[in-house]
């Protein structure tokens, strides 16, 4: 996504070479698509709309077999069968209107495939300490301007601002604390362009309750929950969380019936989730998966999740990619082959509340 490095801890960098990268848990996609999506872009036909349901929406990332001609049309008419929505997410300072960019490209194409563009943006990486330009007054700027610019132009209903944004705490309460006070001036800046825009922050679930066991390589400790933290963005529009419990589980059927619902005993407000993962590979050891285990999650997540408000449900790839186990098979579809799996029916037949 922001960077392409190599990390031997699994959750710290995986990178898709050439079209997606992958900080951490959070998705960070290609900032340029390639002369072969723009040529498809310009020729794509004006697809009927179709009608949306009630209640939550549901979608992929921007996660294409490959980025050539075909195989980026042929995601985007797979996109109205997994739901009303395709996420980008990736550096902040690709909003800038330059002809290529992901972010202007997903919100365009969204007019032309009839589906709801999500765009996040990251400002940190979870590979270091280290912010990806420091956030300075110079940068706050840009990355303001940025934002408020995008907005005026492309008024997107979805805008998330920082990806999992706890394991920043995690690693410098400082430049967390100096984070939440730019997401607010940030927040007041977008709506005054663009006032239905639906601006919020992202956290990574599993971290938010203390599982930092499993393929985590840490401990499991329940006192080292970090709800608090959803208290220092009292303006956000709802609370958005990625979600990956095959790092912690070996099954779905380990998964506590209250994983989900808990949440509602911190927030009132609507709840996304921008990632949801679990993969289908028979890796890593001890931690052995395979597609109808894949599919019975997904029946496990939308069971789980009845009794929230749940707004948004965003499964990280529509295809596999070509990233470090366990995230390189948590695609609904083969990469290899391009047919689908279990869990394509699974996610395309659910029916969120």
């Amino acid at each position: 996504m922001l960077i392409a490095q190599n990390r031997i801890q699994l959750l710290t960098c995986l990178v898709i070479a050439g079209s997606v990268l992958v900080i951490g848990c959070g998705l960070q996609q290609e900032d340029r698509l390639p002369e072969q999506t723009l040529a498809a872009e310009q020729q794509a036909t004006r697809l009927p709309k179709v009608e949306r349901h009630k209640g939550s929406y549901k979608g992929v990332s921007l996660s294409p077999r490959s980025f050539q001609s075909d195989d980026f049309t042929d995601f985007f008419q797979k996109v109205k069968q997994t739901g009303e929505m395709v996420m980008w997410a990736g550096d902040w300072s690709k909003l800038s209107d330059v002809v290529g960019n992901a972010p202007r490209v997903t919100a365009e194409l969204a007019t032309i495939y009839d589906y709801i563009p999500l765009i996040e943006v990251q400002f940190f990486t979870q590979t270091s300490d280290a912010l990806v330009r420091p956030l300075d007054e110079t940068t706050r700027q840009i990355y303001r301007d940025s934002a408020v610019n995008f907005a005026q132009k492309y008024k997107p209903q979805y805008l998330g601002l920082g990806i999992e944004v706890n394991i920043l705490y995690e690693k410098s309460p400082e430049e967390f604390n100096r984070f939440v006070q730019f997401f607010d001036e940030v927040y007041d800046a977008v709506k005054a362009t663009s006032p239905n825009t639906k601006v919020f922050t992202v956290f990574q679930l599993e971290r938010m309750k203390g599982l930092q066991g499993g393929l985590f390589g840490g401990t499991n400790d329940l006192s080292n929950a970090q709800w608090q933290l959803l208290d220092n963005f009292p303006k956000s529009d709802l609370m958005a969380f990625t979600t990956y419990p095959s790092l912690i589980y070996q099954a779905p059927s380990e998964i506590p019936l209250d994983y989900y619902v808990e949440i509602k005993s911190h927030t009132a407000k609507a709840i996304a989730f921008t990632e949801i993962g679990w993969h289908s590979d028979v890796g890593p050891v001890g931690w052995e998966s395979s597609e109808a285990e894949q599919a019975e999650f997904v029946r496990t997540f939308f069971n789980l999740t009845r009794e929230l408000n749940m707004e948004i449900a965003i499964w990280s790839f529509m295809y596999d990619q070509d990233v470090n186990m366990p995230f390189n098979s948590m695609g609904l579809i083969r990469r290899s082959d391009g047919t689908a799996k279990l869990a394509w029916n699974e996610w395309i037949n659910a029916q969120p509340k």
